[in-house]
């Protein structure tokens, strides 16, 4: 059950920025707005610190982002991870190829070779090579449960280490997304935030959607007032 300040059911339906062209100006400027929502709550050092824990002693070398966007948010994680980041290889997985010069030359600067993968998550994960570790930010919460569940069948196959960032069901959430609006956020990051806050997580409802077995160890829990992280982790 919901916790008695968030929306009791999880209801997905489409959002705005889904439909739009890539080079689209409303586009653009909503992918200016969710980097700085991103910054105003701390998701790119909340999953960095998630990696840095979770995957110390694995030798993480070939990463994937799935629904990477613009890949402003993985570039800010590899930039907190420092060194250890140098010699991986990352794939930036979108519908479509958002990714400036400036953020390739970026990771190519901090020794890291991007690949961006334009095409359907799901049809990645099902051909991709294996990858150490997987990334999702803001991502999850577009899926349906089902698809959710076969997502992560897909990965369980693929990684050995796969860390989400994804925003708490609470109404706190979806009064950021109308505050982003108040203090100039574009009309899709005002509208999909409201979307996106009715498709967010509580408990453990990631977790229970994860492949059973012992070979796999799950972590789910709210950071700070908007956070809701999920960590599976290969033990066997």
């Amino acid at each position: 059950m919901a916790e008695r300040t968030g929306l009791v059911q999880r209801f997905v339906e489409p959002e705005i920025l889904d439909g739009l062209p890539a080079d689209d100006p409303r586009a653009a400027r909503a992918r200016r707005d969710l980097r700085l929502l991103n910054a105003l709550t701390l998701q790119d050092r909340i999953v960095a610190r998630a990696i840095a824990k979770h995957g110390a002693g694995l030798d993480i070398r070939r990463i994937a982002d799935l629904g990477a966007g613009d890949g402003a948010f993985m570039l800010r994680v590899a930039r907190r991870l420092g060194s250890s980041w140098r010699g991986t290889e990352v794939f930036l997985v979108d519908r479509a190829d958002c990714v400036a010069r400036e953020t390739r030359e970026a990771f190519a600067a901090m020794g890291s070779h991007v690949e961006v993968a334009a095409q359907d998550v799901f049809a990645f994960l099902e051909q991709a090579p294996s990858c150490d570790l997987i990334v999702a930010n803001l991502f999850l919460h577009h899926l349906q449960d089902a698809e959710l569940a076969r997502l992560f069948a897909l990965a369980a196959r693929t990684t050995r280490l796969l860390v989400a960032g994804e925003m708490r069901r609470v109404r706190l959430v979806r009064e950021l997304a109308r505050f982003m609006g108040r203090v100039g956020g574009g009309d899709v990051t005002s509208q999909d935030g409201v979307t996106s806050a009715r498709a967010a997580f509580l408990g453990k409802e990631l977790s229970a959607l994860w492949p059973r077995g012992a070979a796999w160890e799950t972590r789910e829990r709210e950071v700070g007032l908007w956070t809701h992280l999920f960590v599976a982790k290969r033990v066997a």
